[in-house]
């Protein structure tokens, strides 16, 4: 085809986060939120959701990878051997 792409999509094209348009996938809950009940604070619910989730893929994070990290600038640097209850 003239745009390089061919009719038939190639196995390792299957990891690709899915998008409608420029949104990414994960944002699609708060957007159907927003179709189904429009008021003020679901639409700012769904821009927010949109905002976040395009941060994450901006700075190459998931959902799980981003809450992880979270989690350990929350738990600060210093570990513990034994639990805190001993």
């Amino acid at each position: 085809m003239a745009d390089g792409y061919s009719s038939q999509a190639h196995w390792r094209d299957s990891a690709r986060p899915a998008k409608f348009f420029i949104v990414d996938y994960r944002a699609a809950f708060p957007l159907l939120l927003f179709m189904l009940h429009i008021r003020w604070w679901s639409f700012i619910l769904a821009v927010v959701a949109i905002a976040f989730f395009t941060l994450l893929e901006r700075y190459g994070f998931t959902v799980i990878v981003f809450l992880r990290w979270f989690r350990s600038l929350l738990a600060g640097k210093r570990k513990f051997s034994r639990p805190w209850w001993k």
